[in-house]
C-alpha cells in the first residue's frame, strides 16, 4: 500500500502496514516450527509413500514459511510493500491444503470402518469437499492481491471483505465436513448404518483411534484459526484485532502449528497402513494352519 521503505529505527506502529511492527522472534521461531515440520512431512511422505501429503500437508509447510519469511522481513522494514504483499498472500491461503489431507483422511478411515455408516461415500468426501477447498483458496488468494495491492483503505478493506468471504466459505465447509465426520462415528459405534451395502464393518484398532482422536483435534485448531480470521477481517483494515500481533500470533500462527504437527506426530502412513495387521493375521492364520495339520497328522 505504501511505497515508501522504512527501518525499525524510524517506524512507529502507526505507520506500519500492520497497525504495529512485526516481532522479529517470534517470525524467526514459526520459521523454525514450519520448516521442521515441512521437512518431516517430505520424509515421511517419500518414506511411508504417501504421496497425497505433499501437496497438502507440505504445500501448507511451505506457504506458511513464504507468508513468516514476509513478516520478517516486514519486522526489518515495516514499511516495504513487497514483504506485506506475501505475507498476506500466502498466509491466508496456506492452511486451506491441510485441511485438503482432513477430508482424505476421513474418506480412508471410512474404507477402514464400514462405508455404510456414512452418508457420503469415500468417493464422494474426494469429490465434494475438494473442490469446496480450491474455491476457498482462490477466493481468499484474489481477496489477498487486491488488499495487499491497493492503494487506498478503500481498496485494501475489498481486498479483506474478499478474502472474509472466502474464509466464511471455508468455515462453513469445516462445518459440514464435521457434522458428517461425528455422525458417521456415532453411528459406527452403536452400528446403526445408514444404508446396506456390501462392505463389512471394521474394526477400531487402537491405530484408527489415534487417527481419529488427530483428525478431531487438527481440524478444531483450524476451526478456531478460521473463526478468528473472520472476526479478523469482519472488522476492516482499521480493526482493533486485526491491529493485535498477538492475537495473530497465538490464533493463525499457533493453530496452524498445532494442526500441522499432529499429522506429523499421528502420521496417516503410520496409523492408516494396515501392513502391521496383516502380518499378524498372516501369522495367526499360519499358526492356525499347523496346528491343524498337527491334528490331522496325528488323527491319521
Amino acid at each position: 500500500m505504501i511505497s515508501t521503505l522504512g527501518t525499525r529505527d524510524n517506524t512507529t506502529a502507526d505507520d506500519a502496514h500492520y497497525g504495529y511492527v512485526p516481532k522479529e522472534g517470534v517470525a524467526i521461531l514459526f520459521l523454525g516450527l514450519y520448516g521442521l515440520s515441512t521437512i518431516l512431512h517430505v520424509g515421511q511422505a517419500v518414506w511411508f509413500r504417501t504421496w497425497w501429503l505433499l501437496p497438502t500437508a507440505a504445500l501448507c509447510g511451505i506457504g506458511e514459511l513464504l507468508g513468516w519469511s514476509g513478516r520478517l522481513w516486514s519486522s526489518i522494514s515495516p514499511l516495504a510493500n513487497t514483504p506485506f504483499t506475501i505475507q498476506i498472500s500466502t498466509i491466508i491461503i496456506a492452511p486451506t491444503p491441510l485441511l485438503a489431507a482432513s477430508f482424505i483422511i476421513l474418506s480412508r478411515v471410512i474404507q477402514r470402518l464400514g462405508t455404510s455408516y456414512s452418508w457420503l461415500t469415500p468417493k464422494w468426501y474426494t469429490m465434494l469437499f475438494l473442490p469446496c477447498d480450491i474455491i476457498a483458496l482462490v477466493v481468499q488468494g484474489v481477496g489477498g492481491g487486491i488488499a495487499s495491492s491497493a492503494n487506498t483503505l478503500a481498496g485494501a478493506n475489498q481486498g479483506a471483505n474478499i478474502m472474509l468471504g472466502g474464509i466464511a466459505f471455508q468455515f462453513v465447509v469445516i462445518i459440514v465436513f464435521s457434522t458428517l465426520a461425528i455422525s458417521f462415528f456415532e453411528r459406527y459405534l452403536r452400528d446403526r448404518p445408514v444404508r446396506a451395502d456390501s462392505s463389512a464393518r471394521g474394526v477400531l484398532t487402537p491405530r484408527l483411534k489415534l487417527m481419529l482422536g488427530a483428525l478431531a483435534f487438527s481440524t478444531t485448531t483450524l476451526f478456531i484459526r478460521s473463526v478468528y480470521r473472520i472476526i479478523e477481517l469482519s472488522g476492516g483494515w482499521n480493526g482493533r484485532v486485526i491491529h493485535t500481533e498477538v492475537y495473530f500470533n497465538v490464533l493463525d500462527g499457533g493453530m496452524v502449528t498445532l494442526a500441522i504437527y499432529t499429522l506429523n506426530f499421528a502420521h496417516p502412513g503410520l496409523l492408516l497402513t494396515p501392513r502391521a495387521e496383516s502380518l499378524k493375521n498372516e501369522i495367526e492364520l499360519e499358526s492356525r494352519a499347523d496346528s491343524r495339520e498337527g491334528v490331522d497328522t496325528h488323527t491319521g
